[in-house]
């Protein structure tokens, strides 16, 4: 008896630099590239340190990565989040940095917006559009983009995307969420202080880069930088810089009497890349 055909193929949305995603039942199949050898090793890797992370299940008769389907709802619909919720998040942010140590950081790995002193393996991308939510689990996915960065650029974009501090948004609210995120997170006060000026630096980076692809026709960050992605990150680099005050002000006091714990070595403002012009 022939074995049971594959259930059909279901186009999944997102993958903006990560080619066509498709479903297959239980299975994600995207593109296989020359980064993936190093993103399936960061990922067991991570994995073997309790992190949940989508598992690797090898390739397909077509040459694709073949990885585990999470099920759920992305936080992004949920946008913005609440202060628990975003507690929750911050400490998974933590927990895969804390797994990450020990991580052999490849040579020549393509990194997007990179960090001024990489030290350490990151997804590059923890932001509510890569965070699945199913019940009590929380998956972060899409970890194409891995490679070497540091703890405060990587948590500098983390903070920023899902304290939703984008333009628009009321600054006493969103340094709330900020707050609540950071304190998850657990960080020390020399994270803490370098964090406004990183969160202003990485919107910019992004923007710079959408803008500077678009110029010279790069994809697909060219053709995002027309659908939207640019004016978000304009505005989102703006409103970051205007309200650094506020940041600094919200992040000032750490949880508990004697402070946040420490994160090892976490970085400080030598950290982060120079500013993009």
């Amino acid at each position: 008896m022939p074995p049971p055909p594959e259930p059909p193929e279901e186009p999944l949305a997102g993958g903006n630099a990560s080619g066509a995603v498709v479903r297959v039942g239980d299975t994600v199949r995207k593109p296989w590239t020359e980064a993936t050898p190093t993103v399936l090793a960061y990922l067991h890797h991570l994995r073997g340190r309790g992190v949940d992370a989508p598992r690797p299940l090898g390739r397909d008769e077509r040459g694709r990565l073949v990885l585990e389907y999470v099920p759920g709802e992305l936080a992004m619909a949920r946008q913005p989040l609440d202060d628990a919720l975003l507690r929750r998040v911050g400490g998974l942010v933590r927990s895969i940095h804390d797994a990450s140590v020990g991580f052999a950081l490849p040579r020549e790995h393509p990194v997007l917006l990179p960090a001024a002193e990489p030290d350490l393996m990151c997804h590059q991308d923890l932001a509510p559009w890569n965070l699945v939510l199913d019940g009590e689990r929380l998956v972060f996915i899409d970890w194409d983009g891995a490679g070497p960065s540091s703890r405060l650029w990587d948590l500098a974009y983390a903070a920023q995307s899902f304290a939703h501090l984008v333009d628009g948004e009321r600054p006493a609210h969103a340094a709330r969420r900020l707050a609540a995120f950071v304190d998850g997170y657990g960080a020390d006060t020399a994270l803490r202080r370098a964090l406004p000026d990183a969160m202003t630096q990485r919107c910019r980076a992004m923007y710079d880069l959408l803008r500077r692809s678009h110029e010279s026709g790069v994809e697909p960050w060219g053709s995002m930088y027309t659908s939207g992605h640019g004016a978000h990150w304009a505005g989102a680099a703006g409103y970051v810089e205007r309200h650094s005050a506020a940041w600094a002000d919200a992040l000032a006091v750490e949880p508990g009497s004697s402070g946040a714990p420490a994160a090892p070595g976490a970085p400080t403002a030598p950290g982060m890349p120079p500013r993009a012009g």
